[in-house]
């Protein structure tokens, strides 16, 4: 690398600083061949390091591309709201009602609370949720190396996304969400299968009062063991929520809780509504910063 990039860390969907989940995001990047950007997420190995290619916006929004350590993504939550804060902070400077991504998926929008002052939560407008393919909940049982029973069978083991596909698995109680453990052979099985390679468990509890419910992420795929705070994932729930009436309503807005069994405690706020046969999603959360620099020699 011939020069340097500026590089800006975040904690995203932290409630405190050092919890969430980090992001690393560069800015200018367009002179960067894919193979750069890889090997630079690799180096980093956050769950996901984004590249901010311009300063300069193009049709309404700032190109930006995800890489994982092992891909690159279409669409990823929480380097999509870091990203923005970055945008804002170190691009545009100054307060904003919105700021636009293009992203792979398309583009994504990013609401900012009017004042500075407020809770701070930032907001991302989802793609229109897609459900895909239904899972016998005996075949995630054993991929999460859970009795069958333990699996709410009200509700159905499937595919959403909103960008980037999950598996959607209810379960009964947050004991049994924090038994789960991913058994590779079975899950390596399963992915082969299917469009979605990344797994979302939850269930009615959250780990603290102010949340609705408790999730955990999975994503082997991607290099990622279990995600601490993950926004597609967790805006995938929020349209099988909506879909399925979990909450016996058409309109949903909870907060979750992820990320505490690695010690990354991260807290979510969700939002979905059905109009005119479509599911409007959002999912929000704060961004703190953390430590900025410099990439490269």
């Amino acid at each position: 690398m011939k020069n340097k990039i500026k590089i800006f860390i975040t904690d995203v969907f932290a409630e405190k600083k050092y919890s969430g989940n980090q992001l690393a995001t560069l800015l200018n990047c367009r002179s960067l061949r894919s193979t750069e950007m890889q090997q630079i997420a690799r180096e980093i190995n956050f769950s996901e390091t984004t590249f901010i290619l311009s300063a300069k916006p193009r049709k309404g929004g700032f190109d930006v591309r995800i890489f994982t350590p092992g891909a690159e993504v279409e669409f990823a939550g929480h380097p999509t709201l870091g990203t923005a804060f970055i945008i804002q902070e170190h691009i545009i400077r100054r307060q904003v009602e919105k700021v636009i991504l293009n992203l792979k998926v398309g583009q994504v929008p990013v609401f900012f609370p009017k004042k500075k002052t407020q809770t701070g939560i930032l907001w991302m407008e989802q793609k229109e949720p897609q459900f895909g393919k239904s899972f016998e909940p005996r075949i995630l049982s054993q991929v999460l190396s859970l009795n069958q029973d333990d699996i709410d069978s009200h509700f159905p083991v499937e595919e959403v996304s909103t960008g980037l596909p999950f598996i959607i698995v209810p379960l009964k109680t947050l004991d049994v969400l924090k038994r789960a453990v991913v058994a590779k052979k079975h899950y390596w099985e399963l992915i082969k299968e299917t469009s979605a390679k990344c797994i979302l468990i939850f269930c009615p509890e959250g780990y603290t009062k102010n949340q609705k419910l408790g999730v955990r992420v999975f994503a082997d795929f991607y290099g990622v063991q279990e995600d601490p705070a993950t926004g597609s994932a967790n805006g995938c729930l929020a349209a099988y929520l909506d879909k399925n009436r979990y909450f016996q309503s058409s309109k949903i807005e909870v907060r979750t809780g992820q990320g505490y069994e690695i010690g990354r405690p991260s807290q979510l706020y969700l939002k979905a509504e059905e109009n005119k046969n479509r599911i409007h999603v959002r999912v929000g959360g704060k961004v703190m910063p953390v430590a900025q620099g410099f990439w490269g020699k």
